[in-house]
């Protein structure tokens, strides 16, 4: 749904982006100051609103949250949960400064304590304000493109917050990824070793969660090149799957480069392609050609597939952009 949104802000289409924020706020959103998701959005519901989950996932609530500062420097604040910039402020604010809640879903009989999205100590996202489960990130949920404009357009107090923040996601991704490949795991610790999960087994190694993390450093570089570091990692992993066949590489690797899985997925193909904002070697044009050549998804994973596909092109021709309040 947020990546609905920021598609939506960047084609100018309002009324699609006004009816996903609306969905999203009446199924998605908790608003009961003791649900241990209070401020943020269930990660994953039925399409009649019923929900699987009610905790949320943090690069959700990123997306909403830039996505609503474009609403507003784009089309202009409205009243209620259209007033793009006050929805923004609190969601941020939230993200950052939640309290510790213990609660129940609404939803069934499950209890869950929950606290802010992103790590204080690390100025780092977290894969989940569950303190149930152990503290760590995903390396996919960095995006300091989006921080250096939250410290600049956030709620004052945290603005220098978000400027660590945004250095530091630069700083991981040279300890996360391989030295080789350029490959990051799915789940990492704040120190960057890769974190197999008990519900999942392989999430120490590249898989669909990873695959965006180039795409993020490579749309960084573009807007800020704050970091010549992430041009180094695009050119090593553009070399990596150049030579595993631009139109045939699989989509699971160890991070060391051994094939975990053989389909040929879009949205990494996409990903991919996004990563030539930063890259330096003149194979980058190869992985944009493939992007292009790509036929539109269609099928199971044309959720995952079909918003990388459309983003990826966005981004590849320069339409996915900056929209700066007044």
């Amino acid at each position: 749904m947020s990546y609905g949104m920021m598609i939506a802000v960047q084609l100018d289409r309002k009324a699609e982006f006004d009816a996903l924020w609306n969905w999203s706020k009446t199924y998605m959103y908790q608003d009961s100051p003791t649900h241990p998701a209070y401020g943020f959005f269930s990660w994953s519901l039925k399409t009649d609103g019923t929900p699987n989950s009610e905790s949320p996932a943090p690069d959700g609530e990123e997306y909403w949250a830039m996505a609503l500062y474009f609403a507003s420097a784009r089309w202009g604040d409205g009243k209620g949960i259209y007033d793009y910039r006050a929805q923004a402020d609190r969601l941020l604010s939230d993200m950052k400064n939640r309290q510790v809640i213990t609660g129940k879903w609404k939803s069934r009989d499950h209890s869950e304590t929950g606290g802010a999205e992103f790590n204080p100590e690390h100025k780092m996202v977290r894969f989940t304000p569950d303190t149930n489960r152990p503290d760590h990130t995903d390396p996919s949920y960095h995006l300091p493109a989006f921080y250096e404009l939250w410290a600049r357009w956030g709620p004052v107090a945290d603005r220098p917050f978000w400027a660590d923040a945004a250095r530091a996601s630069r700083d991981f991704w040279q300890k996360t990824t391989h030295p080789a490949t350029g490959l990051a795991p799915e789940y990492a610790n704040f120190d960057g070793s890769p974190v197999a999960a008990g519900f999942n087994p392989r999430s120490g190694t590249f898989g669909p969660d990873a695959w965006r993390t180039a795409a993020n450093w490579s749309v960084d570089w573009s807007w800020w090149a704050a970091d010549p570091r992430e041009r180094v990692l695009s050119d090593r992993i553009q070399a990596f799957f150049e030579s595993k066949g631009v139109d045939a590489y699989g989509n699971r690797f160890t991070l060391d480069g051994q094939p975990l899985g053989a389909d040929h997925s879009t949205a990494l193909v996409a990903t991919n392609a996004v990563a030539s904002l930063a890259a330096t070697d003149p194979r980058a044009r190869k992985f944009v050609d493939a992007l292009w050549n790509t036929s539109i998804p269609s099928g199971r994973y044309r959720y995952y597939d079909g918003l990388w596909y459309l983003m990826g092109l966005l981004h590849c021709s320069g339409q996915f952009r900056i929209w700066t309040p007044a």
